[in-house]
């Protein structure tokens, strides 16, 4: 099951289960549609491969027993861990 990451690890701007903004690569990584197409061109920074939007779940799906959607996960920033692309941020500002 997708762990549905609450935020963009290059912006950290808000990214709800059912967002059509979201984007990740295969290993999750998780970030927002203009990122990716502005700052990222594309690309996974961290493992290089394709970013795609990532599916939503439904309500309907979700079992009543467990937390409403929202973010459950911890949020994750790509500026933490990366140096190399802060320079990228910096210039973008």
């Amino acid at each position: 099951m997708l762990e549905l990451r609450p935020n963009c690890e290059c912006c950290n701007g808000e990214l709800p289960p059912q967002s059509r903004e979201a984007m990740i690569c295969s290993f999750e990584c998780t970030f927002c549609a203009d990122c990716v197409e502005r700052r990222l061109l594309g690309r996974c920074p961290n493992c290089g491969g394709e970013l795609v939007r990532r599916p939503i779940r439904p309500a309907e799906l979700i079992r009543p027993r467990l937390k409403p959607l929202r973010a459950i996960q911890p949020r994750r920033r790509l500026w933490q861990r990366t140096p190399q692309l802060r320079s990228v941020k910096n210039s973008s500002e």
